[in-house]
C-alpha cells in the first residue's frame, strides 16, 4: 500500500516576525549552543501551525495528532523527546521520528506495529502483532485481511510476519494458521493446505509455488502439500 504523507493544519493565520527580524533571530538563536532554543520559544512566529503525519497504515492523523496534545500555543522549539514519548506509549506504534520544519511546521514519521493475524476473542476477532500483542484495531471498523489463528503463538506468528515481509503473495493467500500436537505448522489455503515443520522459512514455504504450477498443468486437484521433509514436497491429491 502506498503511504502518503498527510498534513493536519493546527492554524490557518501566520502572526508574529517577518522580514529581516525573522532572519536575525533565526540566526541567533539556533547558532546558541542552548539558550537559543529558549528564546525562540517565545515568539509566537516558531508556534506550531502544522502537522506532517507519514507512514502511518492504520492510525488515522487525527488521532496521532492527538496523543501529540500539540496546539497553537506550543513553540515548533518544545521537547520532541516528550512528543515521541506520548507517541511510542501507544500499542500499535513502533518507533517515531520527528523534526522540525522551521517556522512552524512538526513532520512526524511513524513506524506502526502491523498486525499480522486475527485471533478469537470474547466479542469477535482481536487482531495481533508478530510479538502477540493486541492492537487496538477493530476489524468491524478497518479493513484488515489475515490469517485466522487459534492463540497468540509467538513462534507461528514470527512466522507469518516473515512471510508478511518476505513473500506477501503467498501470506496474502493464507486463511489460517496454527501449530498441531507435535508443533508442526499447518497453513490453511483456499483449497488445500501446507504442512511445514517448525521454523520453515519463507523461502522454503515459496517451494510450493513452482510444484502449484506444475500439478495445476496436470489438471491435478492438491489436497496437501508437505515441505516437512528436506529438500522435498510431497503433494498429496484429492
Amino acid at each position: 500500500m502506498t503511504r502518503v504523507m498527510q498534513v493536519v493544519s493546527v492554524i490557518t493565520s501566520r502572526a508574529g516576525l517577518r522580514g529581516g527580524a525573522v532572519v536575525v533571530a533565526l540566526a541567533v538563536g539556533v547558532s546558541a549552543p542552548w539558550w537559543g532554543p529558549r528564546i525562540l520559544s517565545h515568539m509566537s512566529y516558531f508556534q506550531i501551525r502544522h502537522v506532517e503525519v507519514s507512514g502511518q497504515r492504520y492510525l488515522p492523523p487525527g488521532e496521532i495528532l492527538s496523543l501529540l496534545g500539540v496546539d497553537t500555543t506550543i513553540s515548533i522549539w518544545t521537547d520532541l523527546d516528550s512528543l515521541e514519548g506520548r507517541l511510542t506509549a501507544h500499542p500499535e506504534i513502533r518507533a517515531v521520528r520527528l523534526e522540525r520544519k522551521l517556522p512552524g511546521t512538526l513532520r512526524v514519521h511513524v513506524t506502526e506495529n502491523l498486525p499480522v493475524a486475527l485471533v478469537p476473542v470474547a466479542r469477535g476477532l482481536g487482531v495481533l502483532d508478530e510479538d502477540g500483542t493486541t492492537l487496538p484495531i477493530d476489524p468491524s471498523r478497518v479493513e484488515v485481511d489475515l490469517p485466522v489463528v487459534e492463540r497468540a503463538d509467538t513462534a507461528l506468528l514470527a512466522l507469518l510476519a516473515d512471510l508478511r515481509d518476505e513473500s506477501p503473495r503467498i501470506f496474502g493467500r493464507i486463511s489460517a494458521a496454527r501449530r498441531d500436537s507435535r508443533g508442526d505448522v499447518e497453513l490453511t489455503f483456499a483449497s488445500y493446505s501446507v504442512l511445514a515443520s517448525t521454523g520453515v522459512s519463507a523461502a522454503r514455504l515459496a517451494d510450493i509455488v513452482p510444484v502449484e504450477n506444475d500439478l495445476a498443468r496436470r489438471g491435478a486437484r492438491i489436497a496437501q502439500l508437505d515441505l516437512r521433509f528436506r529438500d522435498q514436497v510431497i503433494a498429496r491429491l484429492q
